[in-house]
């Protein structure tokens, strides 16, 4: 017998293309659990860590890098969670890249990271904006435009079987990261989906982020929802 489902959802939306950064949010603000989604945040920690040292990235972290976006690999991800210091090294990083509402997970619960999808937009932004986008603050990026390329080509390569969530409200292109976490004390599922999607030429950042779903395939099914319902509002305005 499944779980009674009790699904709580967040939606954020901004366009990438253009001088105005607005967002969009929809749903209930507070904070959800990250799951895998985290993992993006984990690469830019990486990132900043590896520009900070004035060196490119070991054959080991691209290869670590690699699995966990490309395949959601988790044996990758503690890698180099380790390697960037845990909780304490994400928290840095965020500080810097402009997020106020993620605190990193307990111990090697990466997953388990706090998370709104206001700050998901952020994040995505730090990742895929291009350096015109950010002139006008008088400040350069904190991910370099190498940082930023890699970000996106990884999450552009992401395997076949995990082409669902913000995928689904895309046209002619997408790059994302999906996050997926069944809980033991309640039986109920994390799913979360973050990425820029392109359509008709122009290009969105979203976030969707939820829980309490009776299974995963319920789950994925009122993100990719919502998904489009976003970006269809977001496009008619």
């Amino acid at each position: 017998m499944l779980p009674v489902a009790k699904a709580r959802l967040s939606v954020g939306v901004a366009a990438l293309d253009g001088d105005d950064w607005g967002v969009e949010v929809y749903g209930d603000a507070s904070t959800y659990d990250t799951a895998s989604i985290v993992k993006v945040n984990i690469l830019a920690a990486l990132l900043l860590k590896v520009q900070d040292e004035d060196r490119k990235l070991t054959i080991r972290e691209h290869t670590y890098a690699t699995a966990m976006i490309e395949h959601s690999d988790n044996d990758s991800a503690d890698a180099l969670w380790r390697k960037i210091g845990r909780a304490e090294g994400l928290d840095a990083a965020n500080k810097r890249l402009g997020l106020t509402s993620t605190k990193g997970g307990k111990g090697m619960h990466w997953g388990l990271t706090q998370t709104t999808a206001e700050d998901q937009l952020i994040l995505l932004r730090a990742a895929f904006a291009e350096d015109s986008a950010t002139a006008s603050s008088g400040t350069p990026p904190e991910l370099s435009q190498p940082s930023r390329a890699y970000i996106q080509r990884l999450m552009s390569r992401t395997e076949a079987e995990q082409d669902w969530g913000v995928s689904a409200a895309a046209g002619s292109g997408w790059a994302l990261k999906n996050g997926w976490l069944p809980r033991t004390k309640t039986g109920l599922w994390d799913i979360n989906s973050v990425g820029r999607v392109t359509i008709d030429g122009r290009r969105y950042l979203i976030a969707v982020l939820s829980d309490g779903h009776a299974s995963m395939e319920s789950g994925i099914s009122l993100v990719e929802k919502t998904a489009k319902e976003a970006i269809a509002t977001v496009r008619g305005r």
